[in-house]
């Protein structure tokens, strides 16, 4: 990097560059939005986070997606202004979702730039992420943390609102997958914020930490490195364990690199993962193995479940396009 205070601006400087599709927006350029604005008379989507997540947040703006994401330092949430540009920007009249993970400084802003909104004339509806088992139990599922699951909530939500629906119906669609989604990580490595004089968190050479959150958040324990295969078994046991009331057997399994993990480890634990899945009696409609949320240089994967209905699974099949994430019929 160069200062680390300028690494948020000059990385989305460099995203907007590299992708034409893209583009800064607002006072302070913390808004990016699509270049070709939200189709017109649809259901704006917009989202939000800290930066240090790529994909995450900013990287699934694009259509069938988000129409416009605000963003703040790295690892904090976006301010109030921003959120309030997004989504003025990703207006068309048909209101606007505001769909983001459940952190407390995202929900405090998004919440004030929601009344803002609406003392102008924007209708808007929030629908929170809240996939991280780890970080509640099934007694307060509304505590949980959102994290790579929200992206199946922007792929289905994008796809509702595309196809014409109502800003209650995509809000309910957003609703529905974020509730039929959980996800377990693992880290074995931790990261190091921009200008921080140490890792956001330790943990020793050898030793893995099941259920850590993102941003370094405590998990569910702390041992020695085990195989994959062992990570693997306990982390499809503890989601299935999980699945809501009602879920089928259909799902859409995400793989995913919290940022320094390659694709040759994510494939090996994908490979263990439907190898098990299978003998549970589920069958995977559809899978995605890569970096879709990452916390920096953070080593360690996260799996995730989205259990499907019939419509969900149609909506993850509709077509989009971002440039981290392409669906095409």
């Amino acid at each position: 990097m160069n200062d680390p205070r300028d690494y948020v601006d000059e990385m989305l400087d460099g995203l907007v560059l590299a992708h034409p599709s893209l583009a800064r927006h607002g006072a302070g350029g913390r808004v990016i939005r699509r270049t070709d604005g939200p189709k017109a008379d649809k259901v704006g989507i917009v989202s939000g986070g800290g930066s240090g997540h790529l994909p995450l947040f900013t990287g699934y703006v694009g259509p069938g997606l988000l129409d416009a994401c605000s963003v703040g330092n790295v690892f904090e949430g976006p301010n109030v202004a921003s959120c309030s540009e997004a989504i003025a920007v990703a207006n068309t009249g048909k209101g606007v979702l505001c769909l983001y993970g459940n952190y407390g400084g995202d929900r405090m802003n998004f919440d004030m730039a929601c009344e803002m909104a609406d003392m102008e004339g924007i209708e808007t509806a929030t629908v929170l992420g809240t996939d991280d088992i780890a970080s509640a139990g099934t007694d307060q599922i509304g505590r949980r943390r959102g994290v790579a699951g929200i992206v199946y909530a922007y792929k289905a939500a994008g796809a509702a609102a595309d196809a014409g629906g109502n800003l209650g119906d995509v809000t309910e669609v957003a609703r529905r997958t974020v509730e039929s989604t959980r996800t377990l990580g693992f880290a074995l490595a931790p990261c190091t914020v921009p200008g921080a004089a140490g890792p956001t968190f330790e943990l020793p050479d050898g030793n893995v930490e099941m259920g850590m959150g993102i941003h370094g958040e405590p998990g569910i324990w702390r041992d020695s490195m085990k195989p994959t295969d062992t990570l693997a078994d306990e982390m499809v046991e503890r989601l299935l364990e999980n699945a809501p009331v009602g879920a089928g057997n259909r799902v859409s399994v995400l793989v995913n690199s919290l940022g320094a993990t390659p694709l040759e480890e994510l494939y090996i634990l994908y490979r263990r993962t439907a190898k098990q899945l299978a003998a549970a009696g589920i069958e995977i409609a559809t899978s995605l193995v890569g970096r879709y949320t990452t916390s920096m240089e953070m080593a360690g994967a996260s799996l995730t479940l989205c259990f499907l209905d019939e419509e969900i699974g149609r909506l993850l099949k509709a077509p989009a396009e971002c440039p981290f994430w392409s669906v095409r019929p």
